[in-house]
């Protein structure tokens, strides 16, 4: 019996697989780009913890084929589970729930986890990541508060607490445990991300521009979410600012491009030129590289959030793929599990509508249908500042269906 950076009893067979479980642990909750070595070790260690974590690996793909590729992994995990720990018992059955949509009863199991084991940190920012996708953001904050007293040693708890905390609107006490995080631990840019927030949503706007451009030095060896996504909070200060060449040159030298084919930078890029756009600048033909790679979306629906951002950039190129997409997100939604058939049917689809409406230019309708979704948004998940994409592109609608009806 092995434990983890943290302190975590491992059951591994091949002790070698030490090194790579903490890759997974820290690089996971440090939204470092290691977490992935698992995999590798996933091959010669049937281990169930490496191999559930490997599944959990697969699963952040966001795509069609994610649930597909992380079985092989569970199933391997699951055929060991009576010798392993209860927390790592707990953690398989966390995501075996994942894998089978039953969101609902991972994040119960990642509860209970934050409460037993307050040291798997890496369950809790799984849980994070369930919970922030269905809107729980009282969720999240109980989650992290749970396993604070055993883990605030750990920077990256308090960078947990403050995005908890930001997406509560308790914007001081999520200023507080940021800079807590950062005092700890300089790169930790999860807590430079939730400061950001706060500096966004209170306007301050020359601060946050400052300081996301102070501590960006340290933003080395992240996934390409992370990085990516940092660089975007950056270009929406410098958007708030009016210096749209900036925002274009951070798009083109930062944001998109790293990694194309994920979901995450995708919708980091259309969020972004559609910003733009709604701002008066001219984006050239960059919508038309970001919906060759959207293309492929078109049955993924791993998340409303996702799809209504994949349907608009498709829209805004032009491609016919978009019309594909709506009827594919209107039969997903007429479909959807029970726990999740709130947010696909009465959000995400008349929100799409109106998105796809007011790329082709119908604003009116563009007004009604968004109208009618923003007022329960929260229940499709992202933040606060992603989710004022739709906001401001009601709003757009809004003005020039009036001025049309003059």
């Amino acid at each position: 019996m092995w434990t983890d950076s943290l302190g975590n009893a491992a059951t591994l067979e091949d002790e070698s697989s030490l090194a790579a479980l903490n890759d997974f642990v820290e690089g996971f909750i440090a939204s470092e780009a290691r977490a992935v070595n698992i995999l590798a070790a996933a091959e010669r260690d049937p281990s169930p913890i490496v191999q559930a974590c490997s599944a959990a690996v697969h699963m952040f793909a966001e795509s069609r084929d994610a649930s597909a590729n992380a079985k092989p992994f569970l199933d391997r995990a699951l055929a060991g589970e009576s010798r392993c720990t209860p927390r790592e018992r707990r953690f398989i059955h966390a995501v075996k729930a994942w894998v089978e949509g039953d969101i609902p009863r991972a994040i119960a199991l990642h509860d209970e986890q934050a409460r037993e084991f307050p040291r798997d940190l890496a369950s809790l920012k799984l849980g994070h990541y369930h919970l922030f996708n269905v809107g729980d953001s009282p969720g999240m904050l109980r989650m992290a508060s749970a396993a604070a007293p055993a883990s605030g040693d750990v920077p990256y708890l308090h960078g947990m607490l403050a995005f908890a905390h930001e997406q509560c609107h308790q914007l001081d006490e999520a200023e507080v445990a940021a800079r807590r995080a950062i005092s700890m631990r300089r790169k930790e840019p999860w807590a430079h991300h939730a400061l950001a927030h706060v500096m966004l949503t209170q306007g301050r706007i020359d601060e946050g521009h400052a300081f996301m451009q102070d501590v960006s030095e340290t933003w080395t060896g992240l996934n390409s979410f992370m990085v990516t996504h940092n660089w975007w909070h950056q270009a929406l200060f410098a958007l708030e600012l009016e210096r749209h060449d900036e925002v274009l040159a951070l798009y083109d030298q930062q944001v998109w491009g790293v990694a194309k084919d994920y979901s995450q930078d995708q919708i980091n890029a259309v969020s972004l030129l559609a910003r733009l756009e709604l701002a008066g600048a001219d984006v050239g033909d960059r919508w038309q590289d970001v919906a060759g790679y959207l293309a492929g979306r078109l049955d993924d629906h791993a998340l409303p959030f996702l799809d209504m951002q994949y349907l608009y950039g498709l829209a805004r190129a032009k491609r016919p793929e978009a019309d594909t997409l709506m009827r594919n997100i209107e039969a997903h939604a007429a479909n959807a599990p029970d726990h999740a058939t709130p947010a696909w049917q009465q959000v995400c689809v008349p929100a799409s509508r109106g998105l796809l409406a007011h790329a082709r230019g119908d604003y009116q309708r563009a007004a009604d249908e968004l109208g009618q979704a923003l007022p329960r948004l929260a229940e499709i998940g992202g933040s606060h500042a992603q989710r004022d994409l739709f906001v401001r592109v009601h709003r757009d609608a809004v003005a020039r269906a009036q001025r049309a009806n003059r």
